[in-house]
């Protein structure tokens, strides 16, 4: 797979509804999964999409997930992700986007399998980098 460049948009609670609603308008394929799948489940956030995404036939892909709860900034609600399983390529992105920046999430292995990091480039851009776990 080649990597991919898509928004990645944060929501107040109303993650599901909103990519829901998208995929009415696009089509495709809707995945999401839950903060309660991923270990926090009997928290106020169990029922929140801690990540989506919305794949159409025509290539668009769009992301998005819940903020934890008292954690969503309007304004500040998007992200650029990169992702795909070329592990070089996109760790060299990764490194050229954080140089000079911010780092939030350390590039590092993740609990659905994956590398993962997020950071904030030199011009305040926030961006999301994934290595998806078949990267040899």
């Amino acid at each position: 797979m080649a990597a991919r460049l898509n928004p990645y948009i944060t929501f107040a609670g109303d993650a599901r509804q909103a990519l829901e609603f998208y995929k009415e308008v696009f089509g495709g394929t809707l995945a999401l999964n839950t903060y309660g799948q991923y270990g926090q489940e009997g928290t106020p956030d169990a029922d929140k999409i801690m990540h989506g995404m919305l794949e159409t036939p025509s290539g668009l892909t769009l992301m998005g997930a819940d903020t934890p709860t008292g954690e969503h900034n309007p304004g500040n609600n998007f992200s650029v992700s990169l992702s795909g399983d070329d592990e070089a390529e996109l760790r060299g992105y990764w490194e050229k986007l954080s140089a000079g920046g911010s780092v939030a999430v350390p590039m590092e292995k993740q609990m659905w399998g994956d590398v993962f990091g997020m950071c904030t480039d030199r011009f305040g851009i926030p961006w999301m980098v994934n290595i998806s776990e078949s990267a040899g």
